[in-house]
């Protein structure tokens, strides 16, 4: 009886050493095997009928699909960033004509007031058009990884003093006011960053009435530096506050101001991507405040 026992306790303990060895064998492929994929060097080493060589199979057949995936995606992104560059060469001329051909027969003096008039309109159309396109070309680029995003240590108060609505503000009868701007580093790209703050400062002007202001001021933090655009505008609801950074939305409120709806847009793809983040609060008839967040270097 103590020889049956000890036979089946050594039987047992066999099977279990060779089940480890199988199981650990078994482990070590499937760790090489996804080591290999991940390098790209993955090939089948097992040529059986056996669950392995079936898993091989199946892995590179995974592998050739998801090369051959990001092979077509390289290719669409090329074919759109050629698409992109043409519409821009194609569209850059005509509209560049229509101003000029437009100035010139302002300076001819020859039109009556509905002349003037309607020259007006064609100027403000092409002016339009000229923005929609290349607010429609930097967005792209900016979808489709065409222009990347590079953040860099670098002074607010530089770029906030790079802004340039004086001339517009003053036109219109508006006080921007740039508040005492501390020495901060912010981490982000300056082109880009400048872009976005440029598009708020843009809405900010456009939706104040003569005799309003618009301040800029910015503020560190221990994670973030942010930078405040605060108007004394017309205000956006409560319930448009989250529509309003989406492509295309335009307040049926707005609809007879000039625009596209898209600053706001590309202004919140620039500023996440970056690792920052825009807050938005407001009253309706009583002005609104952007406070973008920026990575502090």
């Amino acid at each position: 009886m103590n020889i049956i026992l000890m036979i089946a306790v050594f039987v047992l303990a066999a099977a279990a050493i060779f089940i480890y060895l199988r199981t650990s064998g078994i482990l070590k492929s499937l760790d090489s095997m996804l080591d290999d994929g991940i390098k790209g060097e993955f090939h089948e080493n097992n040529f059986d009928e056996g669950r392995l060589s079936r898993l091989e199979s199946k892995m590179r057949r995974y592998i050739t699909s998801g090369k051959t995936s990001q092979n077509r995606i390289k290719e669409e992104r090329n074919h759109i960033k050629s698409l992109i560059s043409d519409i821009s060469h194609q569209t850059k001329t005509p509209i560049s004509n229509i101003l000029l051909y437009s100035e010139l027969i302002e300076e001819n003096g020859s039109l009556d007031e509905k002349g003037r008039e309607l020259l007006q309109n064609i100027k403000e159309q092409a002016d339009k058009l000229n923005f929609l396109v290349q607010a429609l070309v930097k967005t792209s680029r900016l979808e489709n990884g065409i222009v990347s995003i590079i953040s860099r240590p670098y002074s607010v108060r530089e770029l906030i003093m790079g802004l340039d609505f004086a001339e517009k503000a003053k036109a219109k009868g508006i006080a921007l006011k740039i508040s005492e701007i501390p020495d901060i580093v912010g981490v982000f790209d300056p082109k880009w960053t400048a872009e976005a703050i440029s598009n708020i400062v843009d809405n900010a002007v456009k939706y104040t009435s003569a005799g309003g202001s618009v301040t800029v001021s910015a503020a560190e933090y221990e994670m973030f530096v942010k930078i405040d655009i605060e108007d004394s505008g017309i205000g956006i609801d409560e319930g448009e506050s989250a529509k309003i950074f989406g492509r295309f939305y335009r307040s049926p409120r707005v609809h007879n101001e000039q625009g596209v709806g898209i600053g706001l847009y590309l202004a919140r793809e620039i500023i996440s991507g970056e690792g920052g983040y825009i807050k938005v609060s407001s009253q309706v008839g009583k002005g609104s405040l952007f406070s973008v967040f920026l990575p502090k270097a």
